[in-house]
Order: structure tokens, then sequence, then C-alpha cells
């Protein structure tokens, strides 16, 4: 959304009127968190411990979504870094279907990460490859904030997609 708010200003819209467009478009995106650690989220209460024994036994790796109404829920289980961004990728061709933007060419990819710049680098080449039409800004790459990082844990990998508001076609 900064991206946006940047363009909305440079626009001429007022930050009151930039706040209120950004906050009704909350719906018009998708994000998606693969965990690699259960145990960040046992220490916050998420998971039991009996589930993080047993997933960590199983070696699952739970991609998380974000919901339209702001919460964090399951969205799939996985076992390997690359079901992790197989599954991240899925959930950002399901979100741009529902958006009615299947090309990505009306919206705009983001790349989050916890501790691994890296790891998170080369998810951004993937994305560029997986959506080569996609709308003339670049897939940024940013640390994921420290509330959901504490959560998440060492090598947490995410992607975003946010539909680009009417207001700046």
């Amino acid at each position: 959304h900064c991206i946006f708010a940047k363009l909305l200003g440079e626009k001429g819209y007022t930050g009151k009127v930039i706040q209120d467009l950004l906050n009704h478009s909350t719906g018009e995106n998708g994000i998606y968190i693969g965990v690699q650690n259960l145990s960040y989220l046992k220490r916050g209460g998420r998971i039991t411990p009996m589930a993080a024994a047993i997933g960590t036994l199983l070696q699952i790796k739970p991609v998380l979504a974000i919901n339209e109404g702001g919460k964090l829920d399951s969205y799939k289980k996985v076992r390997t870094e690359k079901q992790v961004r197989e599954a991240i990728i899925e959930g950002l061709h399901q979100t741009l279907e529902r958006l009615g933007d299947p090309e990505a060419r009306d919206c705009h990819i983001a790349v989050a990460y916890t501790d691994n710049k890296e790891q998170a680098e080369n998810f951004r080449e993937q994305l560029k490859a997986e959506f080569p039409n996609r709308f003339e800004e670049e897939i940024v790459v940013r640390p994921l904030s420290l509330l959901i990082s504490c959560h998440i844990g060492e090598n947490g990998l995410g992607a975003a997609v946010i539909k680009r508001p009417k207001e700046l076609n």
C-alpha cells in the first residue's frame, strides 16, 4: 500500500483521502506467508505444543494467508521450501483470479521475508518469471514487520498481491 499511497500523493490526493481509499481496498489483496519452524507459532499460542511436535516430526511447513477480514489463517501445509513457494504462487494466482486480473497487469506484487534477504531476492526472480506481463512497477522486496516476524521465525517468506486503486488508472 505504501507505493500506492506515494503515487496517490503525487497525483494531489490528501492524506485523509489516501487513507480512506486504501482502507476501502483492504479486501482487494492477498497475502501469503510460509513458515519454516513451528516453534514460533507454538510460543505465540497459535498452535498447541502437541500440534507443533507432530508438525515438526512430519516436517510440516504451513503457508498462512491473511484473509479479507485481516485474520491470519492456515492456507496449506507443505513439507519443502519448494512447496512453500509453489503454494504462495498458487495463492497469488487465486487472488488475481478473484480480483479479475489473472495476468497481474493492474496489481502490485511484493515479496516479504523475516531474515533471509537472499532467499527473498531469489523468490522475486521466480515471481518475475511467473508474472511476466505485470504492471510496470518493480516487484519490491521488504522485511516483514517485527510484529509478524516474531510469530513466523527465521527463513519466513511471503508474497502479496494488491489491486491498484482505480484512482491511479
